[in-house]
């Protein structure tokens, strides 16, 4: 089943050149995997009675073209396949004459929140997601090709966790992690790049009060940021942008 979504950029949305955010992309196929879930029954609404969450493992995006300031789009997000405890999703997003502009896809672990621990996620349960077996957003090629830390960085910073960043399950939202990864980006690369492809890994749940450490690397075109706790021994995401 596809689920669609139609989304007008906003004022709060763009950044340079007037033109959307990263966070702003994440955030609608975000939504639109939520508006799925929601009719398959395992929403955010329905944790109270299903005792079931959807945490995120993996993001990877890819930019064709990044939309404009009060531009109409629509997300197009559908269920894949499911191995054992892990759940897959893609998305693209088009535009007003039907191009696709943005690529996505996501990996997510299923977690009984009464037992605490992750759980397999039964036929019965993917089936109410009518799972596009044979589409893929990325077509045949790897999707989640493990990105590994850099042996050396040239800069960190500091971030204490706030309640700004804190979502529905307690942990720090995973739209605010690409947040953290510009925030110890170069001022340069900031400002002046788009950084259209970008791959998010999630570790360990960052919790409020927490200080974490951003730690900065360039690598092969990549502009790495690996997340750890303030005294080196968790690792709680990698980002990867170029």
């Amino acid at each position: 089943m596809l689920v669609e979504q139609e989304y007008t950029v906003k004022l709060s949305e763009i950044g340079k050149a007037n033109k959307v955010t990263n966070k702003a992309i994440l955030s609608y196929l975000e939504d639109a995997g939520g508006i799925h879930s929601n009719k398959a029954g395992y929403g955010v609404l329905d944790i109270q009675k299903t005792h079931l969450t959807w945490i995120l493992l993996e993001w990877k995006l890819k930019v064709i073209r990044r939309p404009n300031y009060a531009e109409k789009i629509k997300v197009v997000t559908w269920s894949k396949d499911a191995v054992k405890c892990y759940a897959y999703r893609d998305f693209e997003v088009y535009d007003e004459n039907g191009n696709i502009i943005i690529l996505a896809t996501s990996k997510w672990v299923l977690i009984n929140l009464e037992k605490g621990r992750i759980v397999k996620v039964e036929p019965e349960m993917l089936e109410k997601y009518h799972p596009e077996l044979e589409k893929t957003a990325f077509g045949n090629e790897e999707q989640f090709e493990k990105i590994k830390e850099p042996e050396n960085y040239s800069s960190e910073i500091l971030y204490k966790v706030k309640r700004a960043d804190i979502d529905v399950n307690n942990h720090m939202h995973n739209l605010n992690y690409i947040e953290l990864a510009n925030e110890a980006l170069p001022e340069d690369v900031y400002k002046n790049e788009f950084l259209n492809d970008v791959r998010i890994t999630y570790k360990k749940e960052i919790k409020l009060g927490d200080t974490v450490k951003c730690k900065y690397a360039f690598e092969n075109g990549n502009h790495i940021v690996v997340i750890k706790s303030e005294d080196d021994k968790d690792l709680h995401a990698i980002i990867s942008q170029k």
